[in-house]
């Protein structure tokens, strides 16, 4: 009975999941517990884009965050997309834009060598070389990403998590062997609290190569034991984890 009690608990968020599209995470937002990274990407990014000729958003998503700062950028200004659920939605808010919207996977981008002048990425996979590939010279890539320690609280409640490795040493070394310059290298670990359960049940669902064959029902001891161990008079607090490297060719 309280098992079933539980699921039904849960179950609202599931759904909200199954029926999540875009990349607009405003209305889950943890509560700052220590202080955020000093960087702001969006004004990292406004800054960067003045003076370009061609850019490149990378997994642009829903288009959300390309559309606030859309006048920042260049009037060439291409976006790129895998999910075939995001990019119709893409397309859709960011073509009356002048975005143009392509259909790819990251890891190999179908532009010419020196297409851009600037390349943006916010928590994309790219490859390096292929980011330099396509990067003109003198021009610049920003990339914020998630970090290695993100979460980590939860890995010992979820086996199936994802460790992508050391992503940051690695597009370092990867950006460096590839023939550009680092500008800047920032790490930062950082603990938020989230309202409740049903959050994380949220974020984890929506993040199958994070956490691939997560169920709310198979899933269901681990979730009350991680709610029993981190939950506090502050919520759910976990770790979130950032980097920022800023490179140029």
């Amino acid at each position: 009975m309280k098992r079933a009690q539980e699921l039904a608990r849960l179950k609202p968020w599931f759904e909200r999941a199954r029926d999540f599209s875009g990349w607009d995470l405003s209305k889950v937002r943890p509560r700052l517990i220590e202080p955020a990274p000093a960087w702001d990407y969006e004004t990292i990014v406004r800054q960067y884009g003045l003076g370009k000729r061609d850019a490149l958003d990378m997994g642009t998503g829903g288009g959300e965050l390309l559309a606030r700062i859309r006048e920042a950028l260049p009037a060439r200004t291409t976006a790129t997309e895998e999910w075939n659920v995001n990019a119709p939605i893409a397309k859709k808010r960011l073509a009356p834009l002048g975005v143009e919207i392509v259909r790819c996977r990251s890891l190999l981008l179908p532009f010419v060598e020196s297409a851009f002048d600037l390349v943006i990425n916010r928590h994309e996979e790219l490859e390096p070389r292929e980011v330099a590939r396509v990067l003109s010279v003198g021009g610049h890539v920003v990339t914020q990403q998630v970090g290695r320690d993100n979460w980590s609280e939860l890995r010992s409640f979820f086996p199936m998590m994802t460790d992508f490795g050391d992503l940051y040493g690695n597009y370092i070394r990867g950006f460096e062997s590839a023939g550009l310059q680092i500008i800047r290298k920032n790490q930062h670990d950082y603990k938020v609290a989230y309202r409740d359960l049903g959050e994380i049940v949220f974020l984890l669902a929506i993040s199958p190569w994070s956490f691939p064959g997560f169920s709310p029902e198979g899933d269901l001891d681990a979730l009350l034991a991680l709610e029993s161990d981190y939950l506090t008079e502050d919520g759910l607090v976990l770790t979130e984890s950032r980097f920022l490297i800023i490179a140029e060719k």
